[in-house]
């Protein structure tokens, strides 16, 4: 299929790719998942349809498993426990069904705002159409349309793009919580790593992310912070879209830095 596909389709793949992890790293991670900023329903709109593009299941399935890796980051109740192994962590957790102090402790936690959010509740309610549409009709027809690739092409290349997508955002729960430095929070085993950073285009800060949830940029400050998902949110608030930026002070993260030089291994669990 790689031989065959047109440049301009090999190129989509990416490019497309790309465009649909906003969808989840800039919707359903730190809009519905971390809450660390507004948006008003266009946008909303858009992020669901790109995260649906992506076929990463649901907003809510989404948000509420990573809700979960927050709070009991490391433990059977982690949905992507790291410690079962980095198979595990990476996609094995996919696989197979939730693990009974995963079902125990889900009532623990608060999903009400995913629950009363109409474009949350809609994408929900009609998931398997919306994605059909979105992730496995549209984006062959794509290629088909605009420079005659086949269909057999652009529909293998879809899915390359839809393995793409899956393997990039779990290279996060894997690798950043196995390689890396822990210069924020020892609390658990996420990592900073440089390599998931260049992949996913920003989104292997994964330490500063625990220590710091709630920061919609995911990242700190200098050359580190380059984020296609940041610079997509900046964009949006500069438009009027986005509002209410959460982000941590230069005096907060060193604090936090200092604080975690002291502690040898453990203190308490992060929340979301």
């Amino acid at each position: 299929m790689c031989f065959q596909a047109k440049y301009w389709t090999t190129l989509w793949v990416f490019v497309f790719g790309y465009i649909s992890i906003i969808g989840v790293s800039a919707g359903a991670h730190r809009l519905w998942s971390h809450r660390s900023y507004k948006a008003k329903w266009p946008m909303k709109l858009i992020l669901m349809i790109l995260q649906t593009a992506s076929y990463e299941l649901s907003i809510h399935w989404w948000a509420r498993n990573h809700r979960m890796h927050h709070k009991y980051s490391d433990t059977d109740a982690d949905p992507h426990n790291p410690k079962r192994g980095f198979f595990f962590a990476h996609i094995g957790w996919f696989l197979v069904e939730k693990h009974p102090e995963y079902i125990k402790k889900l009532s623990k936690v608060d999903f009400t705002d995913l629950e009363q959010d109409p474009i949350v509740a809609f994408q929900k309610r009609w998931y398997m159409y919306l994605a059909l549409i979105f992730a496995f009709i549209l984006p062959p027809l794509i290629p088909y349309w605009c420079w005659g690739e086949t269909l057999w092409c652009a529909w293998c290349a879809n899915i390359v793009r839809c393995l793409l997508i899956m393997h990039i955002t779990f290279s996060i729960n894997s690798s950043a919580h196995r390689w890396g430095t822990r210069t924020y929070t020892k609390s658990n085993s996420s990592c900073d790593n440089v390599s998931v950073a260049i992949v996913t285009f920003g989104e292997g800060w994964h330490n500063y992310h625990h220590a710091f949830p709630w920061d919609y940029r995911s990242s700190e400050f200098g050359n580190y912070s380059i984020s296609i998902s940041t610079a997509f949110i900046n964009l949006c608030a500069f438009l009027g879209m986005a509002y209410d930026l959460k982000a941590a002070t230069s005096d907060m993260v060193k604090q936090r830095i200092t604080e975690n030089k002291s502690v040898s291994k453990k203190y308490k669990l992060e929340e979301y």
